[in-house]
């Protein structure tokens, strides 16, 4: 049972349960960092638990950790067919807890990073173990060769029997989202509401240390992007905003992308940074002698590009450590935030450049391909009013969102802007928006975020989701119609270049 640390902490009807949390690996990255947050959050309970990993953690955890290969990346992973993985999980498990789960805490089952996941999870459910599939991403949201890669090996080919496997319904599986954006698109769906939960990532940084000349780089001002760059998190977003650098100031990432097809257009950015002389250093994070909160702390504010988040963790981490975020809004994640009373005054919407620059039949052109390749990624057919649904989305008064863009024609307007101060002008906002050095509204911030989005209100949430899944009855397995899950986030309005 839980020590009673804060109000309305849920309890277990039955002592020492025992708990499996489950992800492809334990690297450094978002759903690492919230696994350590439920450990952190659980530690006070009676409950007896064990991660499975893909790969071998690179770190000591404080808690059992069995590493099943078959659980890895599919790029990576042992071979094993979906019945051969739930043997191997469950066998770990065996060997962690001393018998099988009363519950499995899965992580991201259904992107696509391991083919035989999804249907070791639909026995495991078939034989009546309780599930928790928390969703931190969906190969339904703008990942379209995830999605074509699942139908093809997952479903054989038909879209209905993948949703079958990829969203088993009964009783003793229940599923959580990180934002109301994607609990009403669930629900929308078809999945219940009582199997449904809403579960707010955790945020929860330590003060870092004073700032170090190496991570400054004896700069005036760090302009930083907490980030692994990965190909949604708009990169050359950051890098124009670098070519538009006051004098003095630094601009740096944290971390590289660990997936081997993100490599190459990274490796482009960094050539083309380079090349053209941008004030950027790329993978602060890597250096295992700076930690993150440090490196955070050394910055004068955050940077936030990401044309697409599960959660929005960038928004609210760096007011606990007293720092300001700037950058791209993305309104269905950061609306939650405002109505809690986060205030975010320096995000943009848009960053829009001349049309001209780029030329509408290219535009046009980029945009029939993107659509093309997502749809027939999806299996679906292109209507009518497809193309100028996208490109009323891109352009308004003659000007295109950099964000809607892909890596060729980001790099020819980083070119058009390094080397124009007239072409500079032409872009709205024409800055990066400066926060300044405004303490009052951190502290504020600061104060809202850990009421609402605190370790012990994740903590109490995530064991009242426990709870209900164990009161839950257990049911024969049944499925969504049809595509339901595609249904909700196909749009051709939602069209990015650097998500097709």
């Amino acid at each position: 049972m839980c020590r009673p640390t804060a109000k309305n902490v849920a309890t277990w009807t039955d002592s020492a349960v025992r708990l499996a949390i489950v992800h492809h690996h334990l690297h450094p990255g978002g759903v690492t960092r919230i696994i350590e947050h439920a450990v952190s959050a659980l530690h006070s309970c009676d409950i007896k638990l064990v991660i499975l990993s893909g790969e071998a953690p690179d770190r000591v955890w404080g808690v059992p950790v069995r590493v099943v290969e078959s659980l890895a990346y599919e790029e990576q992973r042992a071979t094993a067919s979906p019945a051969q993985l739930a043997a191997d999980l469950q066998a770990a498990a065996r060997d962690a807890l001393g018998s099988l789960p009363d519950l499995w805490h899965v992580h991201n089952h259904s992107l696509g990073k391991n083919l035989a996941l999804p249907g070791a999870l639909q026995a495991l459910a078939d034989a009546g173990q309780r599930l928790l599939l928390q969703l931190h991403d969906f190969a339904e949201d703008g990942r379209p060769l995830n999605y074509r890669r699942l139908r093809s090996v997952v479903g054989e080919g038909d879209g209905a029997r993948l949703v079958q496997c990829l969203y088993p319904q009964a009783g003793q599986v229940h599923y959580a989202v990180l934002n109301g954006r994607d609990l009403k698109l669930l629900g929308a769906a078809g999945i219940p509401p009582a199997r449904l939960h809403a579960l707010a990532n955790p945020v929860s940084l330590q003060a870092g240390t004073a700032a170090s000349e190496d991570l400054r780089s004896r700069q005036q001002r760090l302009w930083l992007y907490p980030t692994r760059a990965i190909r949604r998190k708009n990169l050359g977003e950051f890098l124009l905003w670098a070519a538009l650098a006051e004098p003095g100031d630094q601009f740096a990432t944290t971390l590289g992308p660990n997936n081997p097809a993100e490599r190459p257009r990274y490796e482009r950015w960094r050539e083309l940074a380079g090349a053209v002389s941008l004030p950027v250093r790329f993978e602060l994070g890597a250096n295992p002698a700076h930690r993150f909160e440090d490196i955070l702390s050394s910055a004068y504010a955050m940077v936030t590009t990401s044309i697409a988040e599960g959660f929005g963790m960038a928004f609210l981490e760096p007011w606990l450590v007293g720092r300001a975020v700037t950058g791209r809004n993305l309104v269905e994640i950061t609306a939650e935030f405002t109505e809690a009373g986060v205030a975010l005054p320096h995000l943009y919407t848009r960053l829009d450049v001349p049309v001209e620059w780029i030329g509408n039949q290219v535009l046009e052109q980029k945009a029939q391909q993107g659509l093309q390749r997502s749809w027939d990624a999806y299996g679906r057919s292109l209507q009518a009013d497809d193309l100028s649904r996208t490109l009323g989305a891109w352009i308004h008064n003659s000007q295109v969102d950099f964000g809607r863009l892909d890596e060729a024609l980001q790099e020819q307007v980083i070119r058009t802007v390094t080397g124009s101060a007239d072409a500079r002008r032409q872009l709205q906002p024409l800055r990066l928006p400066d926060p300044g050095e405004n303490s009052e509204r951190t502290s504020e911030n600061r104060a809202v975020i850990l009421a609402n989005f605190g370790i012990e209100q994740y903590g109490s949430r995530l064991l009242g989701i426990y709870q209900q899944i164990m009161d839950s009855a257990v049911e024969p397995l049944e499925s969504l119609s049809g595509e339901a899950v595609l249904d909700q986030f196909l749009a051709a309005e939602r069209l990015y270049l650097l998500r097709s």
